[in-house]
């Protein structure tokens, strides 16, 4: 089973309010999920992130990997190093007869 941190949606509509969970990858995003590690409350200044450390470590450790979003929820709540990403190329395309 692969397993995921990712968010999930709570909220009304215009008022998003996350959690952050630990989950199978195919489940839905808001559907079942194994644990919540913490909260995220973007329509507060600054941003409210709240994660428990020893939880999140603990399924970083069994193997869980982090969505892109939950990543950066976990390096601004300094529980993990940023990552190098590598630098984007763009593509160029060849006009026609060159």
């Amino acid at each position: 089973m692969a397993v995921k941190i990712r968010l999930t949606r709570l909220g009304d509509k215009k008022s998003p309010f996350y959690r952050v969970v630990v989950a199978d990858s195919r489940a839905p995003r808001d559907g079942k999920f194994i644990e919540v590690i913490g909260t995220y409350n973007p329509k507060t200044e600054p941003a409210e992130i709240k994660i428990d450390a020893e939880k999140a470590n603990k399924w970083i450790a069994d193997g869980a990997q982090p969505t892109d979003t939950a990543r950066a929820l976990l390096v601004s709540a300094g529980l993990l190093q940023a990552k190098a990403m590598p630098a984007k190329t763009k593509a160029v395309k060849k006009k026609k007869g060159e």
